[in-house]
């Protein structure tokens, strides 16, 4: 039952990541449509900053829900504690992260702190990863890669958030005065940019879902 209902929720993990960004992936083309009105494309915006939650959500529930599985199935030796720690930190975070959504990106604390922990899980879940492989920690070898996968993920969604810096600014001009060629230019650009690295981490979960499902020695 408490197997089940683990491997449930890390299936849903991967079901909403990619369902999530599919739906955002597909609104940032509205978005970027000159042809739309600015009211039309300011509602894309919305939609698209929503709709971002579900795989934002499930980035941070992807350890958590995957620690006590392997936990559940006697994938890796810890106490129990250890998953339970583990549910309630990124929980606390998962927490952080919709303070900061609902605050459209204020919170100058809240919101360097999210980033800091960001940060902190690539180099922890890298390192735990690249431990693993090289046999300095026992653990499954699908497990260690999953680990390297999960830091790239996070990774990729900091430089996602890098490469969408102009983009706000293009924004707040297209709002005030109107669209124009540099605005749908600047616009047009993030978001290509930003698609690419997106579809990276749809290789990158699509992988880890592989590999929990094959479970290679």
């Amino acid at each position: 039952m408490v197997v089940a209902l683990l491997t449930l929720l890390h299936v849903l993990v991967f079901v909403y990541w990619l369902g999530g960004d599919l739906g955002a992936f597909y609104t940032s083309g509205f978005m970027t449509d000159p042809k739309r009105s600015v009211a039309e494309r300011m509602m894309a915006v919305k939609i698209l900053n929503n709709i971002d939650m579900a795989p934002r959500t499930t980035l941070i529930l992807a350890y958590p829900t995957g620690l006590a599985l392997a936990w559940a199935k006697g994938w890796v030796d810890v106490s129990g504690l250890i998953p339970a720690l583990m549910a309630v930190l990124f929980v606390g975070w998962l927490a952080l992260a919709w303070a900061v959504h609902l605050q459209h990106g204020g919170g100058g604390a809240i919101r360097k702190l999210d980033l800091a922990i960001r940060y902190l899980c690539v180099t922890a879940f890298g390192l735990a990863g690249i431990a693993g492989l090289a046999g300095l920690r026992e653990m499954p070898f699908f497990i260690a890669v999953k680990l390297c996968l999960l830091a790239g993920c996070v990774a990729l969604g900091l430089v996602v958030r890098r490469q969408l810096v102009p983009l706000f600014g293009a924004i707040r001009e297209m709002t005030a005065t109107g669209p124009t060629a540099e605005t749908d230019a600047t616009i047009r650009q993030v978001n290509n940019r930003a698609r690419v690295s997106v579809i990276t981490i749809w290789v990158l979960v699509g992988l880890a879902a592989y590999l929990g499902i094959a479970t290679p020695a």
